[in-house]
């Protein structure tokens, strides 16, 4: 256990918090993987070629991460104050959801599992 006052405690942990902007999308209805296909995409790049890169993407997980990206710059503008020029993509990663399990009807009454996966997507920005 933690030794000292609640709030000697609670300040030691909160200088030890990470100060980049970022936005994170928790429950997307797209599996880690095809999300990744995404982010690998605009992983270290700055945050216009990052737009440009998930604009013209055609797979479905482009308009999550365009979103979530957007969402970043607007937390580094307001709540940082951070130049929207300087930003690039420092880190974006998905971590697995929970899982939907449907039930496909199949031949001779057998049930088949369909697994609807989720995926929780973060994007974090810094300035260069």
């Amino acid at each position: 256990m933690a030794k000292g006052h609640r709030s000697q405690i609670k300040r030691e942990r909160n200088a030890q918090k990470d100060t980049r902007p970022s936005a994170t999308l928790s429950y997307a209805r797209v599996s880690v993987q095809k999300a990744c296909f995404v982010l690998d995409a605009i992983r270290g790049k700055d945050v216009q070629t990052a737009l440009g890169i998930v604009t013209y993407s055609p797979r479905y997980a482009s308009s999550l991460v365009k979103k979530l990206l957007e969402s970043a710059v607007a937390n580094a503008e307001n709540n940082n104050g951070m130049d929207s020029a300087k930003l690039y993509v420092e880190e974006c990663y998905a971590n697995q959801g929970p899982t939907m399990k449907r039930v496909r009807p199949r031949a001779q009454g057998r049930a088949y599992r369909i697994e609807k996966r989720m995926s929780h997507i973060t994007v974090v920005l810094n300035e260069r």
